[in-house]
């Protein structure tokens, strides 16, 4: 069940490319993983066999990069592109970003390397990626669930994304969720170049950009699983950027409102299930 009620439906976006999927690349970004990387990947391949992965490994000092070319050589579907050190989530992202949009793929799915996000609800995301320009694997919707959260977790995502819903009107009931399928030209179309948020805000960042853009977003219900190796990346710098971002958002977007400068809707689609 989700945690509260859901918001007023409102009017789905555009589909921004009707095309259907075809190349599709995983990109799993990487820092200290060396615990679950292969299983992560593995897991991927195993249940998705069409799909690509690539691994964006920011130089762990654990040597995860070095596990993951070793992945590579055996699978021809896994790539990896090692970058120069530690520069955060977002920045990893968009480097991977970058590399998938130039090597032709049509839709690029985020997931994290702990095995939080699990391969086995991939297919239900990719199942629904012909029918919007971002999917997102949400916790917070009717079939989703958190498995062994602490109630300050559940307590700090719960409350962070009602934040983002009355700050900045979006009827998304987990902007800051990581497990998520975008279309390439969706992305190509909102522009990535002056992209500068990290960690969660980044998430929420993009699903902003989607939305003002006015195009289609859909949730799937997923089950989110805290790690069970290694060490959370979670921070309180995290938390701050992402507070400090969003009330600086939603207040341009209430002046712009007021002003008349900003649509008063906010398209979305439908809530996917199983």
């Amino acid at each position: 069940m989700p945690a509260f009620p859901r918001p007023r439906p409102h009017p789905p976006g555009r589909l921004f490319s009707r095309e259907p999927v075809q190349r599709i690349l995983v990109l799993i970004p990487t820092y200290d993983e060396r615990e679950s990387i292969v299983r992560q990947v593995t897991s991927v391949r195993e249940t998705c066999p069409q799909v690509d992965v690539l691994v964006v490994d920011d130089a762990s000092p654990d040597g995860t990069g070095e596990l993951a070319d070793a992945l590579a050589a055996g699978d021809e579907h896994v790539h990896v592109l090692h970058r120069a050190g530690k520069e955060g989530l977002g920045k990893a992202y968009l480097a991977g970003f970058a590399w998938a949009l130039d090597a032709g793929y049509d839709t690029l799915v985020e997931m994290d390397a702990d095995g939080s996000h699990r391969a086995e609800d991939l297919p239900a995301l990719l199942a629904v990626a012909g029918e919007a320009d971002l999917v997102i694997g949400s916790r917070w919707v009717a079939g989703g669930a958190i498995e062994n959260w602490p109630p300050h977790r559940k307590f700090l995502s719960v409350g962070g994304n009602q934040y983002v819903r009355v700050l900045l009107g979006m009827p998304v009931m987990d902007a800051t969720a990581g497990f998520r399928v975008y279309r390439a030209e969706a992305l190509r179309h909102i522009g990535l170049g002056d992209v500068a948020s990290q960690g969660y805000c980044f998430q929420v960042d993009l699903t902003w950009r989607i939305i003002r853009a006015g195009l289609r977003v859909l949730e799937v219900p997923i089950t989110f699983v805290e790690r069970d190796a290694g060490q959370s990346k979670m921070s309180r710098d995290i938390f701050v950027e992402s507070l400090r971002n969003v009330t600086a958002w939603g207040m341009r977007y209430r002046y712009e409102q007021a002003r008349g400068f900003a649509s008063t809707r906010i398209p979305t689609g439908r809530s996917a299930r199983h």
